[in-house]
């Protein structure tokens, strides 16, 4: 495979962070692994970047000293650091317009001497971010692919929890296709690169150059769970991880884990912090559940992959979640994950990994997520099964490395130098939230001398063509 010349956009991409600027780093990085990358970062990551030594051919930095200090002091004194805040998003409007104006200016006499291959902008994730970059090179010279875009999730409607965190501003998110470079970025691009089955949908107009690659990815590295107790008749360990947030519904866990808990057959690890904490602690005293349940508030991350190492279920029955990355790694330690089938969890999980169950009620999703733990408490054979083949799967397909590689089949595609990928979304979503179709994302395979897993990916590309078309 030849390699590319890419620049690469990802203004507050950051080795030493979290969240979206962690994610767009690591494939940043995965992708200078196989390719000559120039990457493109604001100066306030610009030391951390560096410092990281990953193999990009140059680091690009783009000084925007008034606007970071406008930013800075917005985010301390207006957002309080709240990284959850729907507003947040609608702010960084401007900023993101600015940055790629600053970067072209910067780059344009290379670009335009064919320096590079393509233009791939990893950030902002968010598609209701448009990017000047998709009009600057509408007429080449050369390609413009953006993604993996994430976010634009709908409220589902009838969950207190989704009510007790929806902000005001979600009803004007549409507003965004009228903004300056909205139409044109998404007309112009070469390839859109979504990383979920509800990003998809939103751009079904595109459909022929729409592809699948989720957001998040994990290192090889930390793919190994060898810290749980072999004895068949020990307790089921049961852990949640992330933010004690309404949408997380960490409320929804502890009442499914409830009479399991109560039955001395589990305990239950909750990791995070939050508003909801006190009426979270508070909910497991009414259930009487409060010796079986910890509170360990935040923990380092390293702490968190041994937990979770240790953990034989990771329950996770968040309402509104676009990546969880967390997925990745509870796959990746061992820990059978148990979801709801909506966003980025409902994306990834598969029956040969864990269980996702349907997005109803809540006193449903309750009673279905309290049914499988009863079931993984009598049947440590299918825990054990499970989490073999989760270990496999991330292996084989979550990793930063296989998320490079399918990014590296999207290129190739748009330079012309490769087949297009078959590179569908798990399922389908009509604009109402309603699915109409699903495909098998892998179907794993346990050899009898240990775990093999063999990716099928089934072919249901003209079924997806007629489903999508308007």
């Amino acid at each position: 495979m030849s390699r590319l010349r890419i620049l690469l956009l990802a203004p507050n991409c950051d080795p030493k962070s979290i969240s979206i600027p962690f994610v767009t780093y690591s494939h940043a990085a995965a992708l200078a692994e196989l390719h000559d990358v120039a990457l493109v970062v604001g100066s306030p990551v610009a030391d951390h970047v560096r410092s990281a030594n990953a193999k990009f051919r140059t680091i690009e930095v783009v000084w925007m000293p008034t606007l970071e200090r406008i930013w800075d002091w917005s985010f301390r004194r207006i957002f309080k650091y709240n990284y959850d805040s729907q507003v947040l998003t609608a702010f960084r409007y401007p900023f993101s317009i600015a940055f790629e104006w600053f970067a072209w200016r910067q780059l344009r006499h290379r670009i335009l001497a064919g320096e590079f291959d393509v233009v791939l902008r990893l950030i902002p994730m968010s598609p209701a971010m448009p990017s000047p970059f998709a009009f600057f090179l509408r007429k080449g010279p050369i390609p413009f692919v953006l993604g993996p875009l994430n976010g634009g999730l709908p409220w589902v409607p009838g969950f207190r929890q989704l009510e007790n965190q929806k902000e005001w501003i979600y009803r004007l998110r549409d507003v965004y296709r009228y903004l300056p470079f909205a139409r044109s970025t998404y007309r112009n691009a070469a390839a859109i690169i979504a990383a979920s089955s509800q990003v998809c949908s939103e751009f079904a107009k595109y459909r022929d150059k729409v592809f699948f690659v989720p957001e998040p990815g994990i290192a090889r590295s930390l793919c190994f769970g060898d810290s749980r107790n072999p004895e068949p008749s020990a307790k089921l360990e049961l852990i949640f991880v992330g933010g004690l947030v309404p949408r997380k519904a960490c409320d929804i866990a502890l009442r499914a884990a409830g009479p399991i808990l109560r039955s001395d057959l589990a305990r239950f690890t909750v990791i995070g912090d939050g508003p909801e904490r006190n009426r979270l602690e508070e909910l497991a005293r009414s259930l009487g559940i409060q010796k079986s349940v910890t509170f360990c508030g935040w923990l380092c991350h390293a702490e968190v992959l041994e937990r979770l190492r240790s953990a034989d279920v990771f329950l996770f029955p968040s309402l509104r979640d676009n990546g969880a990355g967390v997925v990745f790694e509870a796959l990746g330690s061992g820990a059978v994950p148990v979801v709801v089938d909506f966003g980025g969890p409902g994306d990834i999980v598969h029956s040969e990994v864990g269980y996702k169950v349907p997005i109803t009620n809540e006193s449903d999703i309750v009673a279905q997520m309290e049914t499988i733990l009863t079931e993984l408490a009598h049947n440590r054979d299918r825990v054990e099964r499970l989490r073999q083949q989760g270990m496999a799967y991330v292996r084989e397909c979550l990793t930063w490395e296989a998320k490079a590689q399918a990014t590296t089949r999207v290129l190739n595609w748009v330079l012309r130098r490769g087949p297009k990928p078959e590179l569908t979304p798990p399922k389908i979503v009509q604009p109402n939230g309603q699915v109409i179709l699903r495909r098998v994302a892998a179907q794993v395979r346990t050899a009898s001398d240990g775990h093999q897993l063999t990716a099928e990916a089934s072919t249901v590309t003209n079924h997806l063509n007629d489903e999508l078309r308007p």
